[in-house]
């Protein structure tokens, strides 16, 4: 048990450029959603003030969200992000665009929450809070774990291929389907958690500032 946690800490301190990287790019990409909104012209910032309030309205409204609909849309959204970031991961191609979908999702979750501020004001903040907490913090979380592991394996393969380095692939892709199911699974609940959960705070929350 000591060594299998001392092989982790040996592990994550090894790794410790690459998780400074990943969150670093994050926060530079959350920041820039946030202020990008401040850059847009004023059809831009109309427009992108209408499709935010039609959002809420149709969570006050009762009857006004298609669950079914909307929970197979969220859970196809988080899956195809999870399966492209694994998939990439066995290409030797995979780092740049790794980091490209990375930066967009961060910068969609800064730009969503810089939008309800913008449509609601000081009531905003607290939207924003409820829109993105927890469940696409988690989200991002798990896009960061994948993220590592699709750039080690994409690194292990690159160096396997190239460099003639001698790899455990059977050991290494074991590891990396389970992985893989982990990161399904928890999309799966929080997919559930935001169209299920997160909209019926919202609307709590939106009547009881009435």
């Amino acid at each position: 048990m000591n060594k299998t946690i001392y092989n982790a800490k040996n592990m994550l301190i090894k790794q410790k450029k690459i998780y400074v990287f990943l969150i670093t790019l994050i926060l530079i990409g959350i920041i820039s959603g946030i202020v990008f909104i401040f850059f847009l012209n004023k059809a831009d910032k109309t427009t992108v003030i209408s499709n935010v309030e039609t959002f809420f309205n149709q969570v006050k409204i009762k009857g006004g969200i298609n669950y079914s609909k909307s929970i197979l849309n969220t859970t196809l959204s988080n899956i195809i992000y999870i399966l492209l970031l694994w998939l990439l991961g066995i290409s030797v191609i995979g780092f740049p665009i790794i980091i490209g979908i990375l930066f967009i999702k961060s910068f969609i979750l800064g730009f969503s929450i810089s939008s309800i501020i913008l449509t609601y004001g000081f009531k905003g903040v607290l939207y924003a809070f409820l829109y993105v907490f927890p469940h696409h913090i988690i989200f991002i979380i798990i896009i960061l774990l994948l993220s590592f592991y699709s750039l080690s394996f994409c690194y292990k393969l690159f160096n396997h291929l190239f460099l003639k380095k001698f790899i455990s692939f059977r050991n290494s892709m074991n590891k990396y389907i389970k992985i893989l199911i982990i990161c399904l699974v928890s999309s799966l609940v929080l997919s559930a958690y935001e169209v299920f959960i997160s909209t019926y705070f919202i609307k709590l929350f939106t009547l009881l500032i009435k």
